[in-house]
């Protein structure tokens, strides 16, 4: 992806990045659910974004509102080509830092098995029966402090004028209920719901090219 009108991030706006990430998902359903000890969650979370946003930086396209980061979207173009090897060689990287840390933080490994057990939730598998033609927010947050100032607006719109000029779906993935009403507003349709453990819902939306209505083939049984 590409814009003029939001500040690219890069290796340098990774503390900005990480802040951002942690007051922003601190209170999140899914967090919530997989580090339910909030001083654990407030201590781990920035080590956990940490190794999610060096992983996104190498393959993903992060973009902000100016370099204090008050508003921060990753994007996934699947347009774009990418080496295979070097992508899963980073993700698996990435992974077993992020699994020797949560190990390093709860020697009871409790921490540990609920990441293993929400791991449909940390991921975007259900894309997979999306169009290749696509894009995919990862994250779109703004600080609390800054919300209700037109941050949100000012980051979303590119993404999604972009989008329109390449006839692109758009699709990202919510455990929060009260996201919706803001995703449809800018013309995200519910795609599906999943459930696996944790009494947790994952919200899976799409926004067709002009917000159109994106038809809903449902996915095929897995076997």
């Amino acid at each position: 992806m590409t814009t003029d009108r939001l500040y690219r991030l890069t290796k340098e706006d990774l503390p900005n990045i990480i802040r951002t990430l942690t007051e922003c998902f601190s209170e999140d359903p899914l967090y919530q659910k997989l580090i339910p000890e909030p001083t654990l969650r407030q201590r781990t979370l920035p080590e956990i974004f940490s190794c999610d946003a060096e992983e996104m930086l190498a393959s993903c396209d992060l973009w902000a509102d100016s370099p204090e980061v008050n508003g921060l979207v990753i994007v996934d173009d699947e347009t774009e080509p990418y080496n295979p090897l070097a992508y899963f060689s980073t993700e698996a990287f990435y992974a077993l830092k992020t699994d020797a840390y949560l190990i390093q933080e709860d020697g009871s490994l409790k921490t540990l098995w609920n990441f293993f057990l929400g791991r449909q939730y940390l991921n975007s598998r259900w894309t997979e029966d999306l169009p290749d033609d696509r894009m995919h927010l990862i994250y779109f947050a703004v600080r609390p402090q800054k919300r209700g100032s037109g941050i949100a607006h000012r980051m979303i719109t590119p993404v999604l004028d972009y989008a329109d000029q390449k006839n692109l779906l758009v699709s990202l993935e919510t455990h929060n209920a009260a996201n919706l009403s803001l995703y449809r507003h800018y013309g995200f349709h519910l795609y599906e719901t999943l459930q696996s453990h944790f009494d947790l819902t994952q919200y899976c939306l799409v926004r067709a090219p002009g917000g159109k209505k994106a038809p809903h083939t449902p996915p095929a049984p897995k076997p």
